[in-house]
C-alpha cells in the first residue's frame, strides 16, 4: 500500500502561513519613494498646447459676464513650485477688467491658471495668490481673445 506524505494539521500551516506574509511585508514597502514621486510629478507636467482656448473656455463659465472685458492681458506659460506641490508647475497669468452682473465694471484683476499634463487645472483668483505671490515677475501681452468673449 503506498504511503502518502505526512500533512503539517492546520493551526501549523496557518502560522507558518502568517509567518511568511509578516516577513515579506517587511522587505517591500507600498509608499513610493521620493524620487518615484518625483518623477510622476514631472512625467505630467508638460507646457500647455491649447491654453488660450482653454482659459476662455473657463472664463467664458467663471465670469459673470463675459461680454465687454476690458484690458485683458496674458503671459507666456511659465515653471513656478505653488505651496502646495512638490515641484514647479506651469502656470499662465491672466490681468482683466470684467463686468459686473450691474454691468459696471470691477476693476482690473489678475488671475493665475496652472496646468496638470497640459491642460487647465486651477485658477487662483485670490489677489494676495494671483497678482502678488504667482504672477509678480509674469511679462504680460494683448489678449484680445477675451476682449472679444460673449456669453
Amino acid at each position: 500500500m503506498a504511503r502518502y506524505p505526512e500533512v503539517l494539521p492546520l493551526p501549523a500551516i496557518a502560522t507558518a502561513l502568517a509567518a511568511l506574509l509578516l516577513t515579506s511585508a517587511c522587505s517591500t514597502s507600498r509608499e513610493p519613494s521620493q524620487a518615484d514621486l518625483k518623477a510622476q510629478w514631472e512625467a505630467r507636467n508638460i507646457p500647455p498646447t491649447n491654453a488660450k482656448a482653454d482659459i476662455l473656455a473657463f472664463m467664458r463659465t467663471y465670469l459673470n459676464n463675459p461680454d465687454g472685458v476690458r484690458g485683458a492681458m496674458i503671459s507666456q506659460p511659465f515653471r513656478k513650485t505653488l505651496p502646495a506641490d512638490p515641484a514647479d508647475r506651469y502656470l499662465i497669468c491672466v490681468r482683466y477688467d470684467a463686468r459686473r452682473s450691474s454691468g459696471n465694471y470691477a476693476g482690473p484683476k489678475t488671475g493665475a491658471v496652472a496646468f496638470v499634463s497640459g491642460r487647465l487645472d486651477v485658477f487662483y483668483d485670490n489677489p494676495r495668490e494671483a497678482a502678488e505671490a504667482l504672477c509678480e515677475e509674469a511679462a504680460y501681452q494683448p489678449f484680445p481673445e477675451l476682449e472679444h468673449l460673449k456669453r
